[in-house]
Formats: C-alpha cells, sequence, structure tokens
C-alpha cells in the first residue's frame, strides 16, 4: 500500500469546487505553533509514568519554557539534589514544593542551594496514541 504524504490545496480537483475548501487548512509547522524559536523554549521527553494522572506519558515531548514564570499547578522542570524531575508545583508554606502524580507520595520541598525549577512545561507533544 502506498500512502502519499503531501498536502492538499483544493485547487487541483476535477467536477465541481468543494464547498469544505473555504475551510482547508495549510501545512502545519509544529516549531511555530509550539514557538520553538524563541530562545527560552526547549523540548524535553519525560522518561516514567509518575504524571499520567495529569495526562503526560513516558515518551511524550514536553515543551519547557524557562522565561515562564512558576505558578501553582503548573508542571515544572525542576534541578532538586542533582536529579532533574518533572513535577507538578505546588505552592505551601512560603515555599515551592513538588507534588507526584502517585497517590500516597509525599511532596518535596524545593529549598536550599541544590533546588531550582527551570523552566514551566507550556505544550506537549505525544508521538505514540
Amino acid at each position: 500500500m502506498e500512502v502519499y504524504m503531501g498536502s492538499y490545496t483544493g485547487g487541483n480537483t476535477t467536477g465541481f469546487v468543494s464547498p469544505a475548501g473555504d475551510s482547508l487548512e495549510g501545512p502545519i509547522d509544529l516549531s511555530e505553533i509550539l514557538d520553538l524559536r524563541r530562545p527560552s523554549r526547549y523540548p524535553v521527553r519525560v522518561a516514567g509514568d509518575a504524571l499520567t494522572s495529569r495526562g503526560i506519558f513516558s515518551g511524550d515531548i514536553l515543551i519547557a519554557d524557562a522565561a515562564t514564570p512558576p505558578a501553582p499547578g503548573k508542571v515544572a522542570v525542576v534541578m532538586l539534589a542533582g536529579d532533574v524531575l518533572v513535577a507538578q508545583l505546588a505552592w505551601r508554606n512560603g515555599q515551592w514544593q513538588l507534588l507526584s502524580g502517585r497517590a500516597g507520595t509525599e511532596p518535596l520541598p524545593v529549598e536550599g542551594d541544590d533546588a531550582e525549577i527551570w523552566a514551566v512545561i507550556t505544550g506537549l507533544v505525544r508521538t505514540q496514541v
């Protein structure tokens, strides 16, 4: 079976013009949609299943933005004690904490010289459906 991977503009048809022609979208440029030209944005591939409750699965590609300020409820890339983690942020008792999507897991405080919120996740690309 041969599959044609071109784009359809609606102009190369025979017979009558399709009324759906006004609704056709041009090529999709993920770099533009995800704004990857911005120097503060970069892709991060997920390893692990700690955030499946947030709809983030192992193998997904997250778009991290180092210029986006942290906010409660957002997912972020965090350096903690030499490890790079992706977790949901919470603001409790005057400090940032990391929440796992796993039940029964205690929040981790983001504190000390070896802890830093690097970037906030602004997008997700799933390559496996």
